[in-house]
């Protein structure tokens, strides 16, 4: 689940931290419930300097970071070091000084030398998700409240809720202050109320809580009380970005592209109403008043995306509407959160694609990643089962440490309750046993060629799902029988690959090098994301290793393009940063071989297919639900234009990717084409 591990570290690389008036500080990070799976301490040493030790590791990885550095007297960095190793185990070396006005760094990701004004932060890019406390005081003791960071951007921070806190007969006061400056949507934190700020709690709703040690008790009502203010915050972005189409709507002169057979059709007018529908005539046939009107002057009409492997949050929806993403299947989550996710969606309070859910299923280890239900046997394994069954899943997501022995009776079980089932492939065995088994679809590209790397006890539960196919895959024989006859049988039993290879370009990217999902639009994005998204995910020593990395990669690519071609059923999905991953995932399809217009038909009718909405969803005909794309280019010969939306609408609202793009700090890629008020 990268993306929710992006979002977790998006803190780390934007902020910086003090141990505040206590010598040694402690916080503890608590995933799941209450299950402790890091900490971090703060030690403010008699030499002026602060040294801090953090650990996360969940579902077999994360970073191990040390941190040491001195403040000048305004409260920002004079020194600043990390060292250590990320998510992924690359190595991270970051320094920091300032001196005589001019300050100078070197990252992962850059180096630079800059004169700066007194004042100014240094954002380290490797940093720890604690070291907020720095910039929280420094931004307090400034006039204006706005701290400029180095090498570039701006922090400020807004104070939304605060809320008593208790330990023992001990009580304080918190306040909840939401920081903008810093990738693409505010960043929440719990900070101490006092002259001098520092933080108190990090909390990511359903997924992780890090709190000062001793206050642990504090952190669900504390995620109570964020949930209530973040959702504040999203009905009024929605309610800013979301345009409502009462009555009926005429879609003039659009070419509609055609997903059951994979074409582009001639000029249609498209009438919709009540977000359904109603009529695809010919240009210029469809004579009859509207209430409003689109006039798309020749520009292609596509059904509404999918992404098929998402794990989304309530703030991911923005990037995914502007990429043309009206539906998306989350393939993991926490149960309550995701619940209540959707029950805003359904609303029309959120600003998010429509939710198809995979109920998650784990098995219980050191490793366990603990979203949905986890479970030892059996009788467990049916129970989660029949929950899923009952809240209308209709998909089971199994992972890493399912248990083995109990694989086929638990798939059998999800069947005959009408679930289809997925996964990534559970330890100790090979997709081919998972086939057997009964999934119905295998997730992750990694996951379908360690068939022909493992041996026996090779541990997949570890960063080791990673390393062996970038060192092994390279070498894989794409023509010999064991692929040959694996291809044949995934195609003559139609089972879906979810190959997620745009998240998986993380194998060979170099430190400076942009993430290829960025590659070629950077200049977009706002600077702290670029500068991020330059920093290696894997401990890539040398460039044979980089070199060999990359052909590893290139080699999965080529895979899905002959399963594809041999008729293995494709789905398009993500697990990174939502809607320009998927743009980029389908980019891949065409490097292996599909047409743009294959490709476009696997994003939308093939998503609908397996996601079991294609009766509502998935094309453009009379009677569906009217979520739809227009684009300004021609994606079905150049899927680049892909990323050129001029319109999105989904269901009776529609949205304009600039306007959001705008809203979330990201310079538009096309401009809006608005709808009009019909004349008389």
């Amino acid at each position: 689940m990268r993306q929710h591990g992006f979002l977790f570290l998006l803190l780390g690389l934007s902020l910086a931290g003090a141990a505040g008036a206590a010598d040694t500080l402690r916080y503890v990070v608590l995933v799941d419930g209450g299950k402790q799976a890091g900490q971090q301490t703060v030690t403010a040493g008699e030499d002026g300097v602060t040294r801090t030790e953090f650990i996360f590791k969940d579902n077999g990885r994360g970073p191990e970071l040390k941190e040491e550095y001195t403040l000048n007297d305004d409260g920002t960095f004079r020194r600043y070091r990390v060292t250590g190793t990320s998510t992924f185990g690359a190595p991270v070396d970051e320094h920091f000084e300032l001196a005589d006005g001019v300050a100078r760094w070197t990252s992962t990701s850059d180096q630079g030398e800059l004169a700066v004004a007194p004042g100014a932060q240094y954002s380290p890019l490797g940093g720890t998700p604690v070291v907020a406390s720095v910039a929280l005081a420094a931004m307090a003791a400034r006039e204006d409240g706005r701290l400029p960071l180095i090498p570039s951007g701006t922090l400020s921070a807004r104070k939304v809720d605060q809320a008593e806190v208790r330990s023992g007969d001990d009580t304080r006061q918190v306040q909840l202050l939401a920081i903008t400056g810093i990738g693409f949507t505010p960043t929440f934190v719990w900070a101490t109320d006092e002259a001098r700020p520092r933080l108190f709690a990090y909390i990511f709703p359903g997924f992780l809580q890090l709190v000062e040690a001793g206050w642990e008790g504090n952190a669900d009502a504390l995620e109570s009380v964020q949930k209530s203010a973040e959702s504040q915050a999203l009905v009024s972005l929605q309610q800013r970005l979301a345009h409502p189409l009462p009555g009926s709507t005429l879609i003039r002169n659009a070419r509609v592209f055609d997903s059951e057979h994979a074409r582009l059709g001639a000029a249609s007018d498209v009438r919709l109403d009540q977000g359904r529908i109603v009529s695809v005539l010919a240009a210029g046939a469809d004579d009859a008043p509207a209430d409003q009107v689109i006039d798309a002057g020749g520009r292609v009409l596509l059904p509404g995306l999918f992404d098929m492997h998402a794990h989304a949050d309530r703030w991911s929806g923005g990037l995914q509407l502007a990429a043309g993403v009206t539906s998306l299947r989350d393939m993991g989550n926490d149960n309550a959160s995701l619940q209540q996710l959707m029950a805003d969606e359904r609303a029309g309070t959120l600003l998010m694609p429509r939710v198809v859910a995979a109920g998650f299923l784990e098995g219980e280890s050191e490793q366990s990643a603990r979203n949905g239900f986890v479970v030892s046997d059996l009788d467990a394994a049916r129970e989660a089962i029949d929950w899923y069954a009952a809240n209308g899943y209709p998909q089971l997501k199994i992972y890493n440490s399912f248990p083995k022995d109990i694989l086929a009776p638990t798939v059998a079980y999800a069947h005959a309750k009408g679930l289809r089932v997925s996964g990534h492939v559970p330890v100790f065995l090979r997709a081919q046993d998972a086939v057997d088994a009964g999934f119905d679809e295998l997730n992750h590209i990694n996951q379908v060629v360690l068939n022909f790397l493992v041996e026996p006890g090779t541990d997949t539960r570890t960063l080791e799902r990673f390393y062996l196919p970038a060192r092994e895959a390279a070498g894989l024989d794409l023509d010999s029988a064991p692929v040959r006859d694996f291809i044949a049988t995934l195609a003559e039993k139609r089972i879906v690959m979810d190959p997620t290879l745009a998240t998986f370009e993380f194998l060979h990217q170099r430190n400076g090098q942009i993430t290829p999902i960025f590659a070629g639009i950077e200049d977009h994005l706002p600077p702290d994301v670029q500068r991020g998204r330059r920093a290696a995910e894997m401990d890539i020593p040398d460039d044979a290793t980089g070199a060999r990395y990359r052909e590893s990669f290139e080699r999965m690519v080529e895979f899905v393009g002959r399963a594809y071609r041999a008729g293995v059923p494709l789905v398009a999905g993500t697990d990174e940063v939502p809607g320009f991953t998927l743009q980029h995932e389908l980019a891949l399809y065409v490097r292996a071989g599909l047409t743009p217009a294959q490709v476009l038909q696997v994003a939308t009718w093939n998503g609908a297919k397996y996601s079991g909405v294609l009766d509502r969803l998935g094309s453009i005909a009379p009677g569906k639900q009217a979520d739809l794309v227009l684009v300004d280019g021609d994606p079905t010969t150049d899927i680049a234009d892909i990323r050129r939306v001029v319109t999105v609408i989904k269901g009776q609202t529609a949205y304009y990717p600039a306007e959001i793009h705008a809203e979330l700090g990201i310079r538009p890629f096309a401009e809006p084409l608005r709808v009009q008020a019909a004349t008389p």
